[in-house]
């Protein structure tokens, strides 16, 4: 089998035509949101409902919402509220993804050309970058590239 190659995205710090540009250019075939909340009045063109429609129209591309490869809210809001590292969130979210085996919920077919979607506008201090280290941890030649 080929290499699954796995994108991450966050759409905060991005016009509509820098985000759906990069997936376009990456090739990307399905977006995976998993946000905690994808359909805050904040998130603009990436709310769920008028995601899943540029997506398709713009881009050609598949949308699927996976809640469980998201941060539970009290999780989130400690991290936000500062009564935790950024380490600590890290380790306590990788124990919530082993206790949801959250491997189980997608394929290495269905990731290949997939892009996992959050609102940070990096990767370095994002649960979508764990979720994809993650992924690769449990699936055979995972190549992650962040857009």
């Amino acid at each position: 089998m080929r290499q699954v190659k796995l994108f991450t995205i966050g759409f905060t710090k991005k016009s509509a035509e820098t985000f759906f540009s990069k997936l376009r250019k990456a090739g990307v075939k399905k977006v995976i949101d998993i946000r905690l909340n994808n359909v805050s009045q904040l998130a603009g063109f990436a709310k769920k409902d008028d995601l899943r429609f540029f997506l398709n129209e713009l881009c050609e591309c598949k949308y699927r919402y996976e809640p469980l490869l998201a941060p539970t809210k009290e999780m989130l809001n400690n991290y936000k509220k500062k009564k935790i590292t950024w380490v600590d969130y890290e380790s306590a979210f990788i124990k919530l993804l082993e206790a949801r085996q959250a491997h189980t919920l997608v394929t290495p077919k269905e990731l290949d050309m997939s892009c996992l979607l959050c609102s940070e506008p990096t990767s370095e201090k994002c649960h979508r970058r764990i979720v994809a280290e993650y992924i690769k941890s449990h699936f055979q030649d995972v190549e992650i590239a962040h857009l």
